[in-house]
This record gives C-alpha cells, structure tokens and sequence, in this order.
C-alpha cells in the first residue's frame, strides 16, 4: 500500500512531494544562476507566459490557450538557443558534483593525491604571482586567464599565438605598456602561454560596479560562461582582482590570489 499525505482533503502521494521539491530546487539554482543577467529578464517574462498560459486554461478560454500553446511548443526551442551560455554554465557546476569530479570523494579514493605531483603546477603559480607582484609595482596594466581546461574559446583572429613556457619576464615582457601586446588578454593553458592579444566577450551585467574598466568586464564575461580564472592588474590603480563564474572579486592580496590559484590549478574548486 502507497502511503499519501492528506492536505485539506486532497491525497498526495510522496513521490509528488518530491517531485515538487526538485522543481523548486531547479528554479532557485536557475535563479542564482541567471540573477543579474539580462537573461534573468527572459527569464521571468517565460515564466509569466507559462502562468499565464495555465491561467487562461484554467478559465476554459480555447483561443488563448491554443495561441499560448503553440508559442510554449516552439517556445522550447528558443529558450535552448536564447539560454545557451547559461544552460551550459549550468552544466558545467552540475558536472562539478558528479562522483567522476576530480573533487569529489570517488576520485580521491582510486587516485589519491599523493601519486601525482604538483610541482608543475606550482612554478606556474609562482611565476604568475611575481609577474602580478612587478606589474603591481609598476602600475603596468594587464589581464590573463587562467584556462582550467584545454577547450578555451576565444578570438582566434585577432589574437597573436606566442606557445610559450609561463614565466614572469615573459609576462611582464608582453604587458609592458610599449609592446605592441599590452591590449588584451593572454590566455595560459596548461604550462603554456597560448596566445596575446586576446580580445575577450564584455560582460552585460548591469551589477558590476560603474568604476570599473574594460579589462574588469572583459574578465567577467569570460568567466561567465566557461570555467576559468582572470586575473587583472589595475593600471590606474595599481590593484589587483580575478574574476570566477562571472563574479568580480577587487582589491585582493598577492596572498589571496595565490591561495585562489592553488584552488584552481591544484585543489580544484571548493
């Protein structure tokens, strides 16, 4: 015998619930995910299209309801064209949480940490740390990220491959304010620098701080939609900040971007 959950006077059987809790689990972490966004306005402009449709259902009004329909049926199609970059950041963070993440507890059990070694990864933190650490000093403005996988998309067109090892002198060498390189992003995949002048997507968020310059909103809105960490360098300021998932992080400390880059490159996402 199923057991049901009486609610003034109408059964509910507990798989409803939980349906019904899933639902709403998905609605929050959609909202979290498209909240600032202009896709947020989409968002709630489908939804009240959706309770509009059941509304007029409801009432027993068959034109409304046939129009409304039939733009729900289409409808689907464009809300996975409209929601791309978001549906696949939603992937992405849901991907983090499968027991195949290489956080998870299943991966550290068959590969434990200690048969691999991070010495690689550590010297590209520390030549990132001392290039930020003169670039600082010398208010030299600059803008890297941090690929944290090998499917990095960016402006391949007018960007200049350079397929270099990462090192600071190579960093500040092409940021320094006469190169012909300064402009733009540099992209580090791996142990390699894999190209300058990198024009970056300019984030629309209409949260971000007025302040802030193109570097800023250039790494924010390539964090928006892939899983990577852009570091910026203040010219006007000398500050220092990075950008993850599309958040904004200012005025941070060479200590907290370094403990930011063992996160990214070693620890993985906490």
């Amino acid at each position: 015998m199923k057991e049901v959950i009486q609610f003034y006077g109408v059964e509910f059987r507990w798989l409803n619930v939980l349906d019904l809790l899933i639902v709403i689990f998905l609605i929050i972490q959609l909202y979290r995910l498209l909240k600032g966004s202009l896709a947020f306005n989409i968002f709630v402009g489908l939804l009240m299209v959706y309770a509009a449709y059941f509304l007029v259902r409801a009432l027993s009004m068959p034109i409304l309801t046939s129009i409304l329909q039939n733009f729900i049926n289409v409808g689907i199609i464009a809300i996975i064209i409209i929601f791309q970059p978001e549906i696949r950041k939603f992937l992405l963070v849901l991907g983090k949480k499968t027991p195949l993440s290489k956080d998870s507890f299943f991966t550290k059990l068959f590969l434990p940490d200690k048969f691999k070694s991070y010495k690689e990864e550590e010297n590209i933190i520390n030549e990132v740390i001392v290039a930020v650490s003169r670039m600082q000093s010398t208010f030299t403005g600059a803008l890297m990220v941090i690929a944290t996988t090998y499917r990095v998309k960016f402006d391949s067109a007018s960007s200049i491959p350079i397929d270099g090892n990462v090192s600071a002198k190579l960093i500040e060498s092409i940021f320094e304010k006469h190169s012909p390189l300064h402009d733009g992003a540099l992209i580090i995949v791996g142990n390699k620098i894999l190209a300058a002048k990198v024009i970056l997507p300019v984030s629309e968020n209409p949260n971000l701080p007025t302040r802030i310059g193109l570097r800023h909103r250039s790494a924010v809105g390539i964090t928006e939609h892939s899983d990577n960490l852009a570091i910026i360098v203040s010219e006007e300021r000398g500050t220092v900040s990075y950008a993850m998932d599309g958040v904004l992080t200012q005025d941070v400390s060479l200590e907290d971007l370094k403990v930011k880059l063992y996160e990214v490159l070693i620890d993985g996402y906490a």
